[in-house]
Parts: structure tokens; C-alpha cells; sequence
């Protein structure tokens, strides 16, 4: 496989454009359940199923990782991840908060990124060195200085297996937060989390787990936006990390500390 990164870029936009038409096309027919409160619809299955089948022509000697699938890539080296729906059950409730998000993996680390919220008409893709976009307009994160200035959206409270005991930190943070950030959101999808901190529209966001489906994409979008990623020791984020920060430089370090407080009173 001797693709440029540009034409990598191009075809993982290509790919998610084949997830929008199926999104755009189709209302949720099926809804199963995967577990306590977690839900896949027929339209993840047919998203991924789409999107996998036009990457494996494609890219052929590029494994794949997908949410609805198999718990590792198909083959080792570089490999695609994506998440069909990231926010599937907006898209159930007909909120208007999923997107698709679609990354690839090289040497371990995310190295292209395309997120796409069907329902807001946005597009945001990046490659390494190539800079972060937003339907075609480059992007920076905000100047934000301190978290009494700031937006700050948090990931989803956990569901499932030990949730009780998952939810104290973040219930503790929701509570720190409440006392420093201008104001708190909470969108119910990492890859739009992420995206609206690599376009400025919010300062940071802390989201404690770390699926590669959900977050690669994001972390190659906020970097090339002059952002940062890192896990909640400061330490850079990785796919073995347990917590995704992001943000500018200043705000990443205050939502670092906060972490580790909420941990520490959980």
C-alpha cells in the first residue's frame, strides 16, 4: 500500500460520505440492545458494514476496527477504526447530536481523522502535518486563558457494569466544574466533543474512557487545530491511555488537575 496521506485523507472522506448517504437516506427500522442502556440500530450495522467493504477495496493492506464488529484489527500494521453512529442513542431519540468518525491508525498513534454530523451539516477532517478543517475552512482551537472563561463538555456518565462506582469521579467533576467553567455541556457523542474543541466553540472537554472508534479521530483533529490531547496525568494521549483531555495548552492543564481531584474525592 504506497498511498499518500493526502490520498488517504481523501479516501476515509470518501468513505464517510457512503455512511451520510445511508444516514440520510434511511429512518432507524431495528433497535437491539448490547447491554445495560447501550443500543445499536440496524443503521450502525448498515453504516459500518458500507464504509468497511469500500475501505477493504480501497486501502487493501489496511486492517479494520470497527465499534459493531471484532474486537481487534483483521490484520496487523496500520488499521482504519471507526464508529458507525457515535451517538446512537440521539439518533434513537432524534436528537441531532451523532456523527460518524472514522480514523486511521500508523505505528500506533492516529494519523487521519474524519468526523461528520449528518444532522448539522459539518464535516471535520485532519492529517498529520496537514492541518485541521472544518467543511473546508482551517480551524484553531480557542485562546481560552482560564476555566471561568470557558465552555467545558464532558463525556456521557457511565452505563453497565459497575456504573456506580464509574460515575463517582465524574459526578465529582460535574461538581468541580460547576464551581470554575463559564458553563458545562454534555453532547452525548466524544467525536463531536472533541470536534468542537478543534473549531473553538468549546475550551476543553474531558471524557473518561478511551475507545479508539470514538476518540482517534477527534485527537488528529484537535491536534492539527494547535490543540492538545492527553490523558488525565498530563501525560500524551495514547491508545493505552484511561482518560481523553483536551483543549488549549492552559485549559488541558487546569482540566488535568480537576481530574485528579475528582478522582482523588471519588
Amino acid at each position: 500500500m504506497n498511498k499518500t496521506r493526502e490520498s488517504l485523507l481523501d479516501s476515509a472522506r470518501s468513505a464517510v460520505s457512503i455512511g451520510v448517504s445511508i444516514v440520510e437516506s434511511r429512518n432507524v427500522a431495528s433497535v437491539s440492545s448490547k447491554g445495560d442502556r447501550d443500543f445499536v440500530t440496524d443503521i450502525d450495522i448498515a453504516v459500518q458494514e458500507s464504509v468497511q467493504s469500500f475501505l477493504e477495496s480501497e486501502t487493501p493492506g489496511i486492517g479494520f476496527l470497527g465499534e459493531e464488529g471484532e474486537d481487534a484489527p483483521t490484520r496487523s500494521g496500520p488499521f482504519w477504526t471507526l464508529d458507525p453512529i457515535d451517538g446512537t442513542s440521539n439518533l434513537i431519540h432524534g436528537i441531532p447530536l451523532f456523527g460518524i468518525s472514522l480514523a486511521l491508525f500508523e505505528f500506533n498513534s492516529p494519523t487521519i481523522g474524519v468526523i461528520t454530523m449528518p444532522a448539522l451539516g459539518l464535516e471535520y477532517y485532519a492529517a498529520v502535518g496537514l492541518g485541521a478543517y472544518r467543511n473546508g475552512e482551517r480551524i484553531h482551537v480557542a485562546s481560552a486563558s482560564e476555566l471561568s472563561e470557558s465552555i467545558v463538555s464532558m463525556g456521557d456518565y457511565a452505563v453497565g457494569k459497575d456504573a456506580t462506582k464509574r460515575n463517582r469521579p465524574r459526578l465529582a467533576l460535574t461538581a468541580l466544574l460547576a464551581e470554575r467553567a463559564e458553563r458545562i455541556r454534555m453532547f452525548g457523542t466524544a467525536a463531536y466533543d472533541l470536534a468542537c474543541v478543534a473549531d473553538g466553540s468549546t475550551d476543553g472537554c474531558v471524557i473518561l474512557s478511551n475507545n479508539p472508534w470514538d476518540i482517534a479521530a477527534g485527537t488528529v483533529i484537535v491536534r492539527e487545530s494547535g490543540g492538545v490531547v492527553c490523558d488525565s496525568d498530563g501525560s500524551m494521549h495514547s491508545p493505552h491511555s484511561r482518560h481523553t483531555i483536551a483543549g488549549n495548552s492552559l485549559t488541558a492543564k487546569e482540566l488535568v488537575s480537576l481530574v485528579a481531584r475528582a478522582h482523588d474525592g471519588s
